[in-house]
């Protein structure tokens, strides 16, 4: 018995049978473009080959398609996209690339593993006293403007506002035998798969010093926007109050006062 509860036999026996091709006259290609029931769209469903429809002999074939297949093979029937939206078989497509140990989380959407380029996936590096933007794209062999659109960054102070980066990967060879981690990083607004070089996320630390990492964080906000703006403290903390948090709303609020100065001045 096969897995579909089929003879063996009657499952490749449409593979056995020599059809011989036959010649439609004019007619008969009119009958079916006008709708005859003879001429049917070959489907899974009304195929003669009853393998198609077998979730196990499908499961064995969808671990073998890279990511870009195994999207289309879901856009088939519901049966293929039951079989091939299954976790163990998307995560085994998305590393198999980049010959990737293990992807940890759940990402929270689907679509996530239809790319598995390399802009998927990310750094993370701890910043630590005198890192600098240029430093660490020296460091990654990686261009300065990609850290920065990768973070979200408008300008290089805006290193002073955060615990880490993430860094564009250059190079492939890193993701060997390596473990990601699916994140939505707060900064940059998207979900990436980071690899961390060292160790792990360490989200035990993270959860301990959260009052004293917002403070720090904020301060750090705010000394950004005092160099931006090249103003004080209190004013760096007032445009930041206005804009409810948001640097970039506080740069703009400043630039929009700036504006008006000299726009009266010049008046």
């Amino acid at each position: 018995m096969g897995c579909c509860g089929e003879d063996e036999e009657e499952i490749l026996q449409p593979l056995h049978q020599q059809q011989t091709p036959t010649l439609h006259s004019s007619s008969s290609v009119a009958s079916a473009a006008a709708g005859d029931d003879s001429y049917t769209t070959i489907s899974p469903m009304n195929s003669n080959f009853p393998a198609l429809v077998c979730k196990d002999i499908l499961r064995t074939i969808f671990e073998k398609l890279p990511v870009v297949d195994l999207a289309r093979s879901a856009c088939v029937c519901r049966l293929w996209s039951s079989v091939a939206s299954d976790r163990e078989i998307q995560v085994r497509a998305f590393k198999a690339p980049w010959k990737l140990k293990d992807v940890i989380g759940k990402p929270s959407s689907g679509s996530f593993w239809r790319d598995n380029s390399l802009s998927r996936f990310a750094i993370s590096h701890r910043l630590v006293r005198g890192d600098t933007v240029a430093s660490l794209a020296v460091k990654y062999t990686v261009q300065v403007t990609d850290i920065k659109r990768l973070n979200n960054m408008m300008s290089d102070h805006g290193i002073h506002s955060r615990d880490r980066l993430l860094i564009p990967v250059s190079t492939p060879n890193i993701l060997i035998d390596g473990s990601c981690y699916i994140e939505l990083d707060a900064h940059s607004k998207r979900e990436v798969a980071v690899l961390y070089l060292e160790g792990g996320p360490d989200r035990v630390v993270a959860s301990v010093s959260k009052k004293v990492t917002s403070e720090r964080g904020k301060r750090r906000v705010i000394d950004s926007l005092r160099r931006s703006m090249h103003v004080d403290d209190g004013t760096a903390q007032y445009y930041l109050s206005l804009s409810n948090g948001d640097p970039r709303g506080a740069i703009m609020e400043f630039s929009e006062d700036i504006r008006w100065e000299r726009q009266v001045h010049l008046a």
